[in-house]
């Protein structure tokens, strides 16, 4: 029999729709690298930045500085969404997040400063490993042999950084996994704002709090900025949040697993800058460990995907990182 002249092209219709969807799903994951890329490139230039500023400024102070500038380059989301935007219940929370994150903050821009570039970077790729051990302790997340396995192995990365053992370890390169901890513990705490605040609302009333919170410190160390070391201070501020702000709108376009090994482009822009502006050679201490870091954040990134689409073909099966009901 002769097809029927309307079913034909309600086919050619669906081929077509098929194929447009297509190419969008195609442009949003471009999309997603790109930006993802662009925040890889934004935050290794404000850890460069820091470390220029440093040459006048105590680490403390450029935190505040930073929070000072991030806030005002970060205005336009308010201005975008109107007062309202800063309506919560959620303060005290805030507050929370925002006293272990200025410490995170703190700790980090020490080690940023203190320790090479490469080294203090590469300790910083440890926070999903912390991650995942506090959601199982704080969120009740379920978490298997083979996460755990991955998770045991990124520590061994975190070792042979730091060396423990040997005539070169150095107690900066515990303070760079404080910062690493901290950074952990904010995360986790996103996941309890997220559930009811807006991601622009949590970037604006972080950054607010912030800057009362890294003052304080900032005055018993200061010294009046000067020359170009403005410049520094001010690209801080507004890398920081240009790098926040193209990180979230990237896992919003792509899988985590896609994107989470284009972060890791901070490694070698951080380790040319140490190298061309600061004399700092990546050793192969610090290269060897950050690979297993790496690898490991990888597996871990690809495991989460993998059992959350089985979750959503498969309603029997229970994904690692859901809470036991």
């Amino acid at each position: 029999r002769a097809a029927h002249p309307g079913r034909g092209r309600r086919l050619a219709g669906r081929a077509g729709r098929m194929s447009q969807a297509a190419e969008d799903a195609g442009a949003r994951v471009w999309r997603a690298v790109g930006l993802m890329t662009l925040s890889a490139v934004f935050f290794g230039c404000m850890a460069v930045s820091i470390r220029l500023a440093s040459a006048q400024l105590h680490p403390f102070e450029i935190a505040f500085f930073r929070n000072l500038f991030g806030f005002m380059f970060a205005l336009p989301l308010l201005l975008r969404h109107g007062p309202g935007l800063l309506k919560t219940d959620k303060l005290g929370l805030y507050v929370t997040r925002c006293l272990i994150g200025i410490v995170s903050m703190m700790a980090g821009f020490w080690a940023i400063v203190n320790l090479p570039l490469a080294q203090a970077i590469s300790l910083s790729y440890s926070t999903p490993l912390f991650v995942t051990i506090g959601a199982v302790l704080v969120l009740g997340e379920i978490v298997r042999a083979r996460r755990w396995t991955a998770v045991i192995v990124g520590f061994l990365g975190v070792m042979v950084i730091v060396r423990p053992f040997g005539d070169s370890f150095t107690t900066g390169s515990l303070v760079a996994l404080l910062a690493a901890a901290c950074s952990a513990a904010v995360a986790i705490s996103i996941k309890f704002l997220s559930r009811t605040e807006k991601a622009d609302a949590i970037v604006i009333w972080t950054t607010l709090i912030w800057i009362p919170m890294s003052l304080v410190p900032a005055l018993f160390v200061w010294v009046n900025p000067s020359g170009i070391t403005w410049l520094w201070i001010i690209l801080a501020g507004g890398l920081g949040t240009a790098g926040h702000m193209a990180w979230t709108r990237a896992l919003k376009l792509g899988d985590a697993s896609m994107l989470t090994p284009i972060s890791f482009l901070q490694m070698p822009l951080v380790a040319v800058a140490g190298w061309f502006l600061f004399d700092e050679a990546l050793g192969m201490w610090t290269a060897l460990g950050a690979g297993i870091i790496f690898a490991s954040n990888i597996y871990i990134a690809r495991r989460e995907a993998l059992l959350a689409r089985r979750a959503v073909t498969d309603p029997e099966i229970q994904p690692e990182t859901t809470s036991p009901r």
